[in-house]
Parts: C-alpha cells; structure tokens; sequence
C-alpha cells in the first residue's frame, strides 16, 4: 500500500454491511492478487450491526474507513467514497466476491490495453464454479416479460438480460455488468460520475453502464480470470430482507420502475404494467391448467399486487421511496 496519490494505480471500494464472516477471505484474496501493485482501499460501512465496521478497524487499520449511521444503500455508499479515490482506475468489489491471484493483474492489464473500455467485467461463478450470469443486455418491458412468463425458451433469438447459451470464453462487448467486480477507468468517473442515488439496490450499474455506453466508451465482459461470488449475503442478514424475499422483492421492483421510468419514460412503465397484466394472466391460467397447488395460484398474484402498490408509492417510477 502506498500514501502517494501519484503511485496508486486502483482504488478499491468496498460497501460493507452485515457479512463480518467474510470479510477476512474476500481480503486475503484481493491482496494476493495485488502482487506489487499500489491499492487504496476504501470500505464504507453502511450501519452493519454485526461487527463488520470493527473487524476492518481492527484487522485492516490501513483502509480509509467510512462508517455512515445508517443503510443509505449499495449505489449512495458507492458515491460516499468518491471524494477520497486517488487511483487512476476504480474497481467496485463486494465483500462476498474472492479474486483469484491472477485477477487484478489480468484486468488492469487489459484495462491498459484497450482504451476505449470504460468498464469491465470479469466471468463469475459459484463456490462450485457453475456459471453466473457476467455479460448482460439492458432489461426492456418486452425482455422483463419473456423472462418473468418462461416465454423465452420459445423465442431463442430474443435479446433478454441473461444470455447464457454461448460458453463465456471470449472477450464480449455487453451492455452491462454486474457490480460485484466492476473495473471502471477514472476518467469515466470524472466524466459521467457513478451511481444515481435514487437507487437503494439493484439496477444502479445497469443504469451507469447506460450512462458510460451514451458518453462513447464500450462496456466488456472478460473472461480470462474468474470471480467466486456468492451472492445476497447482505441480504440474508437482516430479517426485513430476508422474510419470504419480501422486502428484496420490493427493493427490486421499485429499482425496476425507476429505471424504466428514466430510460423508457411514463408510455414504457404503461408497457411494462400492460405486460406485467398479462405476464399474471398467463401464468394463472398455466397453473390452473396444470392443477397445481394454491401457493402456485397466490404467487403471480402476489407479484402483481406488489408491482401496482409500488407503481402507487413512487409515482409509476417518477421517484423513489428511500
């Protein structure tokens, strides 16, 4: 590590909230992968309550420490730690994603190489190495709909968000990556900035890669190191996320609405609630024919009550509710 701001070639920012149990593993990972490279490290702690803030405090004094009193989200902890970046490139990291040795090599190196990139991400996968969803279109109302109805597997040559019939291989030009490991060049930052706060969770790097992509540089999966990401364990640590996927369903809606809202404007959330009606009605009718279970027949309904209380809420996606 290193204090001159003329030496640090990545600032690494890492939004902590409730998963303590991981942080020593997701950082013994990033700083052998570090080899002779200067790393600022930035972690904002978003109010965790089991100790996260303490073990970085204790284990890890080094890191430039924000502890912020309460949840303010994954995009508006991201924006918090800006103003102390001093790395000529910003990577994105979630304390429940495992860098492999060779991974911060490899993507700066090819960061350098091409420099129209202004993002890039890398191929994620599981503890037991099944593939994640790496490289990704932008979600539409049709999409959403395919996707939501199982309509997909009929219509191959659809452009959905996860297109996962091909090997992952190659270097690949996508709309977007997920966040859990998003390489992303200063100079875009200082450009077009990071995340909209009115995300809380979800869809914040769907929507900044729409804003990277817009300003002329192009958004790569790279798949030539791997990431183990598990995945929501934040989530799963507070009771309000995690009963029954409530609350993250609805998080998830409303993040849903917002950007439809900002990207397709108040005729493409008319669309998506047009599509989203009969998304409902095909899938009832599915169950019914098929003669499954009540819970089966509660689901879609109970989806479609949440979709039109949180179109209500936020105005059809004209604000958000945090």
């Amino acid at each position: 590590m290193d204090n001159e701001p003329d030496h640090i070639e990545l600032s690494v920012i890492i939004v902590s909230y409730n998963t303590a149990q991981l942080i020593d593993e997701m950082m013994r990972a990033l700083l052998a992968s570090a080899h002779q490279r200067r790393l600022q490290v930035v972690v904002v702690d978003n109010a965790s309550t089991d100790g996260s803030a303490r073990v970085f405090r204790d284990r890890y004094p080094w890191v430039d420490l924000i502890e912020s009193p309460y949840n303010i989200g994954f995009g508006r902890a991201n924006n918090l730690a800006l103003s102390r970046l001093r790395g000529r490139f910003v990577l994105l990291l979630n304390t429940d994603a495992f860098v492999a040795p060779d991974t911060l090599d490899q993507t700066l190196n090819y960061m350098e190489s091409q420099p129209e990139c202004g993002v890039l991400g890398v191929r994620l996968v599981g503890r037991d190495g099944e593939l994640q969803p790496s490289c990704r279109y932008f979600p539409t109302p049709w999409n959403m709909f395919l996707t939501r109805t199982g309509l997909d597997r009929w219509l191959p040559h659809g452009r959905l968000v996860d297109d996962m019939d091909w090997d992952h291989r190659s270097v690949r030009e996508c709309d977007w990556v997920p966040g859990c490991y998003y390489l992303v060049r200063r100079e875009v930052i200082d450009s077009v900035g990071l995340f909209d706060p009115r995300y809380f969770l979800y869809c914040e790097e769907v929507d900044h890669c729409r804003a990277v992509k817009a300003a002329g540089w192009k958004v790569l999966y790279f798949p030539h190191t791997e990431v183990v990401h598990i995945g929501g364990e934040s989530a799963k640590t507070q009771g309000g996320l995690s009963s029954s996927g409530r609350q993250l369903s609805a998080l998830q809606t409303e993040s849903e609405m917002l950007y439809v809202r900002k990207h397709h404007g108040l005729p493409g959330v008319m669309l998506r609630a047009l599509l989203e009606f009969a998304a409902v009605a095909f899938l009832l009718t599915k169950t019914v024919l098929r003669r499954r279970n009540r819970e089966r027949v509660a689901e879609p309904l109970s989806a479609m009550l949440l979709w039109w209380r949180t179109a209500r809420r936020t105005g059809f996606g004209a604000r958000p509710t945090r």
